[in-house]
């Protein structure tokens, strides 16, 4: 029998990148579980697991633009993407009520979703920031801690036995997050129709308009665009896009056209677009 392939997440089982995985790969997968997204990063890069899920961009709480810079530091490519309606639970063990918590635990992305809620509690709550929303559940769990509640979705509370005493209290009801599935290296991808890449500009007038204008022109839908610093260019940018594209030999042709227009640039992956659920 073959092996599961491994799949790297940030966080512990009952994560929302748990979820992520599965509903990419399918549940007959072995997870790793990471604690941060630079050494889900390092696993792959070094073969140690087959592929990662990594989240991107929240409809909430924006870009995790460090993730784009693992990406380009660990060499990584983006062969799929996920996107998951996430829905906020806050929990405790069984029998604790809402008026016994002194502390509220959660990884910061997921406080910021649930910020609005979080404002809604007495002063003397403390809110703990974390690595991990599942594994602040897990915490709880293991150490009994009956003054404590965790946000985390659904699944990490039915995974730990918890008891969900506040249920979907993220601000915004449509909060979705969007994961890039990645590899060690690019993969040819059936029906692949999108585009993430990276590039730098010559620092003058117009050079941005230029490149938006050339897409523009050949019908490639541009559905994202982030500016980073360049470290050491004062007021330089590398900008992070993403684009839409039906005919693929149309594509291939605007690509060679842009790479003359720019200084650099890196195909961080070609993939296969995915609507939201």
């Amino acid at each position: 029998m073959s092996e599961l392939k491994k799949i790297a997440i940030q966080g512990v089982a009952g994560a929302f990148h748990e979820v992520a995985a599965w509903q990419h790969f399918g549940k007959n997968i072995t997870v790793v579980e990471c604690d941060t997204f630079r050494i889900l990063s390092r696993k792959l890069h070094r073969g140690e697991v087959d592929f990662a899920l990594m989240a991107i961009e929240n409809t909430i709480a924006g870009t995790l633009m460090p993730n784009y810079s693992l990406i380009n530091e660990f060499g990584l490519k983006i062969v799929g993407e996920v996107f998951l309606h996430i829905q906020m639970q806050l929990m405790a063990l069984p029998g604790v009520a809402l008026e016994q918590i002194q502390y509220v635990h959660s990884h910061p992305i997921a406080i910021a979703q649930c910020r609005e809620y979080l404002d809604t509690l007495p002063q003397s709550v403390t809110v703990v920031e974390k690595n991990d929303t599942a594994e602040s559940a897990q915490e709880i769990v293991n150490k009994k801690l009956m003054n404590t509640a965790a946000i985390a979705g659904a699944q990490a509370a039915g995974l730990y036995g918890l008891q969900i005493i506040a249920p979907n209290i993220h601000t915004n009801k449509q909060n979705f997050t969007r994961f890039f599935v990645l590899a060690r290296e690019a993969q040819p991808v059936p029906n692949a129709n999108k585009t993430s890449l990276c590039f730098e500009l010559e620092h003058r007038s117009g050079s941005l308009a230029e490149v938006l204008m050339l897409f523009a022109i050949n019908g490639l839908n541009l559905t994202k665009i982030q500016s980073v610093p360049i470290l050491g260019k004062p007021y330089q940018y590398s900008f992070f896009i993403d684009l839409e594209w039906d005919d693929e030999a149309l594509y291939k042709s605007v690509i060679k056209r842009f790479a003359e227009k720019v200084t650099g640039y890196t195909i961080l992956g070609e993939y296969e677009k995915k609507p939201l659920p």
